[in-house]
């Protein structure tokens, strides 16, 4: 395809538009790069790592707009946001138990930190650094437990796991919000004695209780026959002296006449009867006015014949 020129009067060769164009498009077009390579934008939860000509710079930029010097200056984002790692863990009990474990570890990194770590670990810092650091923290805590141990202590296991890795990843600007045992796995043989341990205790518990409360029963049967037992001497003790006190009362109210006219109401008719000493047994009549009482004829009694039944 031909390219038209226009050919002035003097014989010289007029430039065409077409050429103006394309140079204008890719001085725009370099305008553009320089203008994008200018300025950077840190994401919300991150750390800008400053890199110049590959170079790690002291200074970091925090998240949001900034300028960079074109083609000399690059920024690499570090995150500052919680991650969260979970991995398993192999390790072994005091007792000598193999222990199979699944942990979730929940970390940052701080973003003062961000520069040290992209420039002495890298942005892989995951797999370099805490991977390694997690399972060697897991097998030096867990060597001091009992297998037993390992799982009627997890919670104190797990703290002490977590001040580990503190301790071993704090001076990398790693900190560890929080750490997880997810599960703790043995052998099938272990399983099997534990189950038959925790049976046996719950039967132990089960005859304890069983005992306590047949122990409870028979005091509270012994209370009660005790309090029973005082109730009823308390009983007879207030009959007793309300008796006493009725015979009190009585006794003071009794005079001469009344125990005279007592008497009298109670008298059958008869007089009393009073043998003499001798063998004939004479007979002493009483009057009746001498006792107060009434005053009928009185028929004095037979008395008896001193005759023998011959008529002597």
């Amino acid at each position: 395809m031909g390219t038209f020129q226009e050919i002035r009067k003097d014989g010289t060769v007029k430039k065409s538009g077409t050429g103006k164009i394309i140079g204008g498009c890719i001085a725009g077009a370099a305008a553009l790069g320089l203008l994008a390579s200018s300025f950077t934008i840190v994401p919300a939860g991150h750390t800008g790592v400053i890199l110049t000509l590959g170079k790690v710079s002291n200074t970091s930029y925090s998240e949001g707009f900034h300028l960079k010097v074109p083609f000399i200056q690059n920024v690499e984002n570090m995150s500052n946001k919680i991650q969260v790692y979970e991995t398993p863990a192999s390790a072994v009990s005091k007792d000598l138990q193999t222990v199979s474990s699944s942990i979730a570890v929940n970390y940052r990194l701080v973003s003062d930190k961000a520069a040290d770590m992209y420039q002495n670990v890298g942005t892989d810092y995951q797999t370099v650094l805490i991977t390694p650091v997690v399972q060697e923290c897991m097998k030096s805590v867990t060597a001091k437990y009992t297998a037993e141990q390992l799982i009627t202590e997890r919670t104190a296991v797990g703290d002490e796991i977590k001040a580990a890795l503190d301790t071993k990843l704090n001076g990398y600007g790693i900190y560890i919000e929080k750490f997880n045992i997810v599960n703790f796995d043995f052998s099938a043989e272990f399983n099997t004695a534990i189950e038959a341990k925790q049976v046996a205790e719950q039967n132990l518990l089960k005859t304890k209780t069983e005992q306590e409360q047949a122990i409870t029963i028979s005091e509270a049967q012994a209370k009660q026959k005790i309090i029973a037992a005082e109730a009823n001497a308390d009983a007879i003790l207030a009959e007793a002296e309300a008796q006493a006190e009725a015979n009190r009362l009585l006794e003071a109210s009794l005079s001469d006449k009344v125990i005279a006219y007592e008497q009298i109401t109670k008298w059958n008719g008869e007089m009393p009867k009073v043998v003499s000493g001798d063998s004939n047994g004479m007979l002493i009549n009483i009057d009746p006015e001498d006792l107060g009482g009434s005053t009928a004829p009185y028929t004095p009694p037979v008395q008896p014949s001193t005759q023998d039944s011959t008529g002597e």
